[in-house]
């Protein structure tokens, strides 16, 4: 699965509707940790269909960012059934990630 770019305008039908657990990445183009977890983001969604996975520029939807209440980025989120059930910010390996899911 390739990973869904998400604004307030899918965000409730792909995250919070959705069928399966959700990694949501909030990230920045200008965030450097943000740039190297980018590629480990795009890997776990190709390698993992149980999951759907999920970006958040937070420069473009800030509302879903004070939602979330991000206040330092890179911040990984997984949600299931509508719920936060895992949360952690900064840069973060691949293996700790999966962890979260």
């Amino acid at each position: 699965m390739s990973v869904i770019n998400i604004n307030k305008n899918n965000f409730q039908e792909e995250v919070m509707n959705a069928n399966q657990p959700v990694l949501v990445d909030f990230w920045a183009a200008w965030c450097g940790p943000c740039q190297m977890l980018g590629p480990v983001i795009e890997e776990i969604a190709a390698e993992r269909n149980d999951i759907k996975v999920a970006k958040v520029n937070v420069d473009e939807q800030p509302e879903l960012a004070s939602q979330f209440q991000v206040m330092s980025i890179p911040t990984l989120v997984v949600i299931k059934d509508g719920q936060i059930v895992n949360k952690s910010v900064g840069a973060r390996p691949k293996d700790q990630i999966l962890k979260m899911l």
